[in-house]
């Protein structure tokens, strides 16, 4: 089985910073890209930012400046450094891994995804 463990998350007030961990252990092989979602309530889960096994990184636009992703796809480690919080980042946010395991003993090329950990920023 493939596991993606979430820390960091918690609460903290408007301008305030968080950093997001992410491992992953099991039976995965190979890696292409690893990154972070979130999701609001009522909301769909979105894109926040990812890393390519080249280094290569993409953010959305709502963070580009003040989320920092970083990696290191070799160690399967993944993190996210978020400063200047807003409120409107409030949300559970997952780790995900884009690769090649194992799943109940079957092969699966896709997406993988962690439980999530709740970040909340106050107003």
């Amino acid at each position: 089985q493939v596991q993606l463990v979430e820390s960091g998350g918690g609460l903290v007030q408007a301008g305030g910073s968080l950093r997001l961990s992410c491992a992953a252990s099991g039976s995965i092989f190979s890696i292409n890209a690893m990154g972070w979602y979130r999701q609001a309530p009522g909301k769909q889960r979105e894109l926040v930012a990812t890393i390519t096994k080249s280094g290569t990184t993409n953010y959305a636009d709502s963070v580009k400046g003040r989320f920092t992703i970083s990696g290191d796809i070799a160690k399967k480690t993944v993190y996210l450094q978020m400063n200047s919080l807003k409120p409107e980042d409030t949300a559970v946010y997952y780790c995900n891994v884009e690769g090649v395991g194992l799943n109940s003993g079957i092969f699966y090329a896709g997406d993988y995804w962690g439980q999530g950990t709740q970040v909340t920023v106050s107003s």
